[in-house]
């Protein structure tokens, strides 16, 4: 039985999701695409059935002869196919999405909110979907025509070389190569255009498998997303010339096998080695920064309870004055270096009296120092979210402003198009600004530790995190509030995505959530035990402290990635876009 490529497409993007908190089976990521390349290629590498019975149906006009060519087009035909894959992956996967909506208009939980925002909600999780899954589809289309295998089914290559032993393994190792290549660059693309949303990138996939994602300091977290394409196509073609060479009795060798394997083996090796180097904590070579994180654990819909706004920020001031007393008066000998309270963490912005006398209060309890969320609105100004490092008073204050905003929640992008405000301006009352430093802030004791701040989802943008590191201790510190997207799986994605940075630049990160994951992350993008807030109830949502010691190296190293950022993945669209110009150039001489 032949199923239809665009049951076997759907079916791939699907399964992918599994791979991906929530069910968190990685394992996935090495054989998804296994349906989406028999839609692709088919089983004999050859045109559908479907496409064949087109092309014989003589077009009765102009019109529909330009529409049968395009629907025949091999391109056409693999944008629709990946683009539906993409579609079937995105929309579960992102459904957490539509709890933002649901959030500002009062919700706490599933239970249902009404129709307008439910309705909004689904229409935003739909609209991101439609948007990401194109550069699915552009991929799908490259491997449809260009990256296409071009083996016969008697177990040659097409282009009729019968003579070299590993013609074949050849020819699967190009189209292996340049198909992963090309999911790079679209990955990398759709993480860049439009500020970018580069969230679950294939390489994310790989969170829990430590011992393959430790390479994320070469080529990121987007780069990783190589090998798993670069399996797939491998083991395709390995299916299809086992079956070809059953039928023949014809057995040819399978470098190409070899190759794939020995890339895994590879990658395992170094990940094994880097994660068995480790500096003892008695090492003269690390400084001890002792960090307690504090967690709210305060829903939106009460911070938004405008009826109740005092009553709530008198509540809001004294959590976080119980929790950060606890932090640092309990056993006294161990007292933290460093607090962190999550980004808006408290109810006024920075500037505001009752903000600052609080702070001077909770500032004078003990000697450390106090890094906060907030909103940073200073008259005659721009709006900043940012987030402030203080010690001793309020005066003696460090202030960074947030770098990379969020689009639709953050500022209205396009507020000026027409219909825009109308639409969303209620929702979305006024913009903040990007902050134009990337400088680290920098701590008093101990004396010369660096902190980088990631606030809200930064922590998942490797680009701009790279900018911050110096050649000194560093510690990435991520400030969220993940409050927005209730007990959703967007606690544990966001948290997946976040680890990369430890690895990508080699230094090790804690998270203070409101809500969300809590936790201390090394430099292997590990959490050790102990380091996550997690209750008797097998829950991260709740109200307390999490104290750690973090070891961070006097001379931490300046990886390739710290280096150089995303010159793999911007590589890889170079080894595309070289393919597309030969392909045409060709097509053209034809």
């Amino acid at each position: 039985m032949r199923i239809p490529p665009f049951l076997a497409a759907l079916a791939a993007g699907f399964v992918l999701v599994f791979a991906y908190p929530g069910w968190n089976l990685s394992w996935i990521v090495w054989l998804w695409m296994l349906p989406l390349l028999y839609a692709l290629w088919g089983w004999d590498n050859k045109a559908s059935d479907s496409i064949k019975a087109e092309a014989s149906t003589p077009a009765p006009d102009q019109k529909s002869k330009i529409k049968n060519q395009k629907s025949r087009s091999p391109a056409w035909r693999g944008f629709r196919l990946a683009y539906l894959a993409g579609l079937a992956f995105f929309i579960p996967n992102l459904n957490w999405v539509r709890h933002s909506s649901r959030v500002i208009s009062g919700a706490s939980d599933n239970t249902w909110i009404g129709w307008g925002p439910e309705l909004m909600g689904i229409g935003a999780v739909v609209g991101l979907s439609l948007y990401i899954s194109l550069y699915w589809g552009i991929w799908g289309a490259f491997a449809a025509t260009i990256g296409r295998p071009r083996i016969s089914p008697e177990g040659n290559t097409t282009s009729g070389d019968t003579g070299k032993l590993f013609s074949v393994s050849f020819e699967s190792l190009r189209s292996a190569f340049l198909c992963a290549a090309a999911w790079v660059a679209c990955e990398w693309l759709r993480g860049i255009v439009f500020t970018g949303f580069g969230w679950n990138g294939l390489g994310v996939a790989l969170w829990k498998m430590k011992i393959l994602i430790q390479g994320a300091e070469f080529v990121g977290v987007t780069g990783l997303s190589f090998l798993p394409v670069f399996v797939a196509c491998i083991l395709w073609n390995t299916i299809l010339r086992f079956r070809q060479e059953v039928r023949t009795s014809r057995v040819r060798p399978h470098a190409d096998f070899f190759c794939a394997v020995a890339l895994m083996l590879l990658n395992a090796g170094y990940g094994a080695r880097m994660l068995m180097d480790q500096k003892p904590a008695s090492s003269p070579e690390v400084v001890p920064l002792r960090i307690a994180l504090v967690q709210g654990n305060i829903g939106q819909q009460e911070k938004w309870d405008g009826r109740r706004h005092m009553e709530v920020s008198e509540n809001i001031y004294n959590l976080y004055g119980k929790l950060t007393v606890q932090a640092v008066m309990q056993n006294p000998d161990e007292k933290p270096h460093l607090v962190i309270w999550p980004e808006s963490a408290l109810p006024f912005p920075f500037h505001d009296p009752n903000h600052v006398d609080f702070l001077n209060d909770i500032l004078g309890i003990s000697d450390f120092s106090l890094l906060t969320g907030a909103d940073i609105l200073i008259p005659m100004e721009p709006n900043y979210t940012g987030a402030s490092l203080m010690r001793g008073n309020f005066n003696n204050h460090q202030l960074h402003r947030k770098v990379h905003l969020v689009p639709f929640g953050e500022y209205l992008p396009l507020r000026n198009f027409p219909g825009m405000n109308a639409l969303l301006g209620d929702v979305i009352m006024g913009d903040f600004a990007s902050g134009p430093s990337t400088e680290p802030l920098k701590l008093e004791e101990p004396a010369g530790v660096q902190l980088i701040p990631l606030i809200c989802f930064e922590d998942t943008v490797g680009r701009l995190a790279r900018k911050f590191v110096r050649e000194a201790p560093q510690l990435l510190v991520n400030m969220t509030n993940d409050g927005w997207f209730l007990h959703s799986e967007e606690n544990e994605q966001h948290l997946s995505n976040a680890i990369f940075r430890s690895i990508e630049l080699r230094r090790p990160m804690v998270r203070a959530c409101n809500t969300g994951v809590t936790c201390f992350i090394d430099d292997k993008g590990r959490i050790p035990p102990g380091a996550m807030m997690w209750n008797e109830k097998d829950s991260f949502f709740y109200k307390g402290v999490l104290k750690q010691t973090v070891n961070l190296e006097k001379n931490p190293p300046m990886t390739v990635y710290a280096r150089f950022g995303d010159a793999f993945s911007i590589g890889m669209l170079g080894i595309m876009g070289v393919a597309i110009g030969v392909a045409v150039v060709r097509r053209r001489k034809k």
